[in-house]
């Protein structure tokens, strides 16, 4: 078997630690676990010397975000794959080995997902990365098991592995010289479909992502931002437009950037009518922030090649909100 490590980042969650690791370490025999404390000001750095002294910790000097901190990460870690996963995931017996066979059977696959389902609710997907991820035509990622904020009974369904566009960043194994080659994950992100721009740049370079239906792990989410968070809301509209201007295609880019601005404003006018008027702001600052950037994320386009399919020919947006398509198996 190849060798395998675990890279966890943390900030702030001593609580998930204390729940979480023992189960991870039981059903994880024999393979090193990285941490990256992304200067935690909790006492999770006290904690994981104290309790777990065998881990090995890696101390970063401020909170770097998901992209970077995970970087940092990973150039401590010297094995042949490894294991991302969030400091609230629930790991199962035998989680790890049959992804870990993936990448030694298929050489050009760079990353493979587990079952992810919810914690709180365990018969049900859970909204990071469901039965594997997939995008549409303007940027809006979606999950098997998850569209939008709608979420799918786990009653075998989606019990297929199959070709998949994004491997959750919740939880993925994937390849580390592949992961190197396409230059990890992208520091100006932060937060939030980081692991959708990698996987888009995998797929660019020939590599495949897989899911594989028969290792499950359960997430709590939201552990580090909360699903309602203003943030958590400029990141994901800031990045699915940081998405589009690194990776469609030229000829393609100036209509569907029009399109998915239009589809988010229509999307801060639904949060108005809500009442969430913090969400609604958090749209019209993360397209300032794109606007002013831009360039910057359209000189990252350099080395783009055209690739095999990545995004879905149709708009999610119009397929849930219109056609009332609320599960990814009637999708059209």
């Amino acid at each position: 078997m190849a060798s395998t490590a675990i890279a966890i980042l943390n900030y702030n969650g001593q609580e998930f630690l204390a729940k979480f690791l023992p189960v991870l370490i039981a059903n994880s025999t024999n393979i090193p676990i990285y941490i990256g404390d992304n200067a935690s000001t909790d006492d999770s750095v006290i904690f994981l010397k104290t309790t777990y002294p065998e881990i090995k910790l890696i101390e970063l000097s401020e909170n770097y975000g998901y992209s970077k901190g995970y970087n940092l990460l990973i150039n401590h870690i010297n094995e042949e794959y490894v294991a991302v996963i969030n400091s609230d995931i629930e790991v199962t017996p035998n989680w790890i080995a049959p992804l870990i066979k993936v990448l030694e059977v298929e050489p050009t696959t760079a990353a493979v997902q587990p079952k992810i389902k919810s914690y709180q609710h365990k018969s049900y997907f859970e909204y990071a990365g469901g039965a594997g991820g997939f995008i549409d035509t303007y940027g809006y990622p979606f999950c098997r098991g998850r569209i939008f904020d709608t979420l799918e009974k786990d009653t075998g369904q989606y019990d297929t592995n199959i070709e998949i566009s994004w491997a959750s960043g919740a939880c993925f194994l994937v390849r580390k010289s592949a992961f190197e080659q396409v230059g990890a994950f992208d520091d100006d992100f932060f937060a939030h479909m980081e692991e959708i721009d990698l996987c888009w740049r995998f797929k660019r370079c020939g590599f495949s992502i897989k899911y594989l239906y028969k290792s499950t792990v359960y997430h709590v989410g939201g552990g580090t931002l909360a699903y309602e968070s203003p943030f958590k809301t400029f990141l994901n509209f800031r990045n699915g437009l940081y998405l589009l201007l690194k990776n469609v295609p030229q000829n393609q880019l100036r209509k569907k950037i029009t399109v998915r601005i239009l589809l988010d404003w229509l999307s801060a006018f639904y949060f108005l009518l809500q009442g969430k008027g913090k969400q609604a702001m958090a749209i019209l600052k993360a397209h300032k922030e794109v606007y002013k950037t831009r360039k910057q994320f359209l000189a990252k386009r350099r080395d783009f090649q055209p690739s095999s399919k990545f995004t879905e020919d149709y708009s999610i947006v119009w397929q849930y909100f219109i056609k009332k398509k609320r599960k990814y198996s009637a999708l059209e």
